[in-house]
């Protein structure tokens, strides 16, 4: 198997001030642009850690071939 690369980004603000979450654009080698969709996770820090894992686990349920 290849090796892969896992592009995600995080940042922290505060809650009622985010209005909107857009998909982050990528520029391949090829020339082919691919997208990430974002998500948001709000709560204390302990909340968002325990969903943060369980995202990160059901990401890796889409690829059991990994």
């Amino acid at each position: 198997m290849a090796n892969l690369t896992l592009v995600y980004g995080m940042r922290l603000l505060p809650a009622d001030e985010v209005a909107e979450v857009s998909d982050a654009a990528i520029a391949l080698k090829n020339g082919n642009q691919a997208h990430v969709t974002m998500h948001i996770l709000e709560g204390s820090r302990e909340q968002i850690e325990a969903q943060l894992r369980m995202s990160l686990d059901a990401f890796f349920d889409f690829y059991p071939e990994i």
